[in-house]
């Protein structure tokens, strides 16, 4: 009984001591930290071992998420919510990935990776297109995020490509106006036709429809009796592109006997087109 009191004494002396010292708290609340940290850092690897060899997206995107989750605090977190929204987007889950992308940027908006996140919303958006004559919204939203990056983030490594994929998606916004101008020329609704075609003009002036669309002007204007501002678009088109087939085109619309001739094409700035066409709706 003696040797019992004495044991039971000393475990309860121990866990007095424990309690009562702040350095042997403060150990174990190190360790603990450790062995969370330890923990993410696994799961992390473990998303980046499924992503790239095995490539299943899903578990991968599952565990940068439990990576995120087991210390939200570390530097790491918010790059574990990176890669879950990059996982998603490796195979295609656009919805997933728009998510994990939309949260980032909730949770996240200050973090240093933010180019990387508007820049990869916007892929996402671009690539989810189906069909850009029937729906453009995940196109003006692809644009709104690459405007966004390249306004803020110009000299980012990834300003480059959303430059390049801004022109694609201002090309193919344009082509939705070409197609219903279209449709209203074929109806005869001319004033209808005729706004959508200035809208080419007036939204998307560098598009590969400018010139198209300063042609179908001159013609439109033409057929409703308006020979004079027919052919100030006529004057435009020639100015700009002058030996373009659209000219002539446009050429034959007043004279249809009319042999087109060599004509020589003098260098102009860039942006004179710009204005040119801004003058028009001064």
């Amino acid at each position: 009984m003696k040797l019992g009191n004495l044991i039971y004494s000393l475990i309860l002396l121990l866990l007095l001591l424990s309690c009562s010292n702040p350095n042997l708290e403060k150990k174990v609340s190190k360790i603990q930290d450790k062995s969370l940290d330890l923990q993410m850092i696994d799961a992390y690897k473990e998303g980046l071992k499924e992503l790239e060899i095995n490539g299943d997206a899903i578990f991968a995107a599952k565990k940068f998420n439990e990576a995120e989750m087991l210390y939200p605090q570390s530097e790491w977190a918010p790059r574990s919510a990176l890669m879950a929204a990059y996982s998603y987007y490796s195979q295609n889950y656009f919805d997933d990935s728009l998510f994990e992308l939309q949260r980032f940027l909730k949770i996240y908006p200050k973090n240093e990776n933010i180019d990387y996140a508007h820049y990869l919303l916007g892929v996402v958006y671009y690539e989810n297109v189906i069909d850009e004559k029937k729906d453009i919204e995940p196109l003006l939203k692809s644009k709104e995020h690459f405007e966004f990056l390249l306004e803020n983030y110009p000299e980012t490594e990834f300003a480059l490509d959303a430059d390049l994929k801004l022109e694609l998606i201002n090309d193919l916004l344009a082509s939705k106006e070409m197609y219903i101008a279209k449709f209203y020329m074929d109806s005869k609704k001319w004033i209808a036709a005729l706004n959508r075609y200035k809208k080419v003009l007036e939204d998307y002036p560098d598009s590969i429809f400018v010139e198209e669309s300063l042609h179908r002007i001159v013609e439109i204007y033409y057929i409703i009796g308006l020979e004079k501002e027919s052919k100030k678009y006529a004057s435009l088109l020639g100015y700009n592109y002058l030996s373009s087939a659209w000219y002539k085109e446009s050429y034959r619309v007043f004279n249809q006997d009319y042999e087109i001739k060599s004509l020589k094409k003098t260098n102009k700035k860039e942006n004179i087109l710009k204005k040119k066409i801004k003058q028009l709706f001064d």
